[in-house]
């Protein structure tokens, strides 16, 4: 990145940020800040756990504590323990609060309008088509790649997602017993490593790292969830996995693969990956392949 670059994001920010109104503290006319008027929108009808507000908008706990107390001072929300887990606290709207939703709802339509109306339709087109870049950029950018514990809740529901899709796609389905083994001790230090990828506080892919012997290592459960796909988070991920392999003394990788995982294979080939015999007798695998690290 240039000084270049980073003057023109954040010219960007200035002009969307006046455009859109978030400068004061009556965003929307209503009489507040944007933040409380955000968290009023993101509770919904339904109510939320604060949690998970917490991970979504990426608060800590102490300002989303006092935005609570403001709205709930204001008689907009009240926060009672979870049904499922009392341990956890959940936010639902009061009947003022669903008024006052319903009230920034409009005037967020009335907001995007004005942005929209006075362009010719060629420009909305463009305007549009820059807005939907923008939004996947800036999702991608905020993708986080920790090393994680392969046992840990969020590390088996990415690998339980990722067994359960490839049961879905493989002609016959799969069984990963009948699989080469990625067991959680053969994903941890030194035997290998784990890591997932975040964003707005969920897992939304992992990848795993074996060692096999001799300076090699194997790669093992990549996936992403079909969700967050096209952010390039299976290649930040294959990185995470080679930077780690290069850590652990590793210098040469494989993996095996099954033909209908055509992204996979595109993936690999694409980042230096070739083509060699099979190196295992896996039943689902189809194609194997080798890169050496520099």
């Amino acid at each position: 990145m240039d000084d270049r670059q980073l003057q023109q994001v954040r010219r960007f920010n200035r002009t969307v940020t006046r455009r859109i109104g978030v400068l004061t503290d009556d965003y929307l006319g209503r009489g507040r800040p944007l933040a409380e008027s955000r968290l009023l929108f993101e509770i919904g009808v339904g109510g939320a756990d604060v949690r998970e507000l917490r991970a979504r908008l990426g608060l800590d706990s102490g300002y989303l504590s006092r935005l609570l107390r403001a709205l709930e001072g204001q008689g907009l929300l009240a926060t009672t323990p979870s049904p499922h887990d009392a341990r956890v606290r959940r936010a639902v709207l009061t009947a003022k609060g669903r008024r006052e939703a319903d009230a920034l709802e409009t005037r967020s339509q009335a907001l995007a309008a004005s942005l929209l109306g006075p362009l010719s339709g060629s420009q909305r087109a463009r305007l549009l088509a820059a807005m939907d870049e923008v939004e996947r950029l800036l999702r991608a950018s905020a993708v986080r790649i920790d090393v994680a514990d392969p046992a840990g809740e969020a590390a088996q529901a990415c690998i339980a997602a990722y067994l359960g899709e490839l049961d879905a796609r493989f002609e016959g389905g799969f069984d990963a017993a009948r699989s080469v083994s990625a067991d959680p001790a053969e994903l941890v230090p030194p035997a290998g490593v784990f890591v997932v990828a975040w964003l707005e506080g969920q897992a939304v892919g992992c990848g795993g790292l074996k060692a096999l012997g001799r300076g090699t290592g194997e790669i093992k459960r990549m996936w992403v969830t079909p969700s967050a796909r096209g952010l390039g988070i299976a290649q930040r991920l294959l990185d995470a996995l080679e930077a780690q392999a290069a850590a652990l003394g590793l210098r040469t990788l494989r993996l095996d693969t099954n033909r209908t995982l055509v992204e996979a294979r595109a993936l690999y080939a694409r980042n230096g990956y070739a083509e060699i015999p099979a190196y295992n007798d896996n039943p689902y695998a189809h194609h194997w392949f080798e890169k050496r690290l520099a």
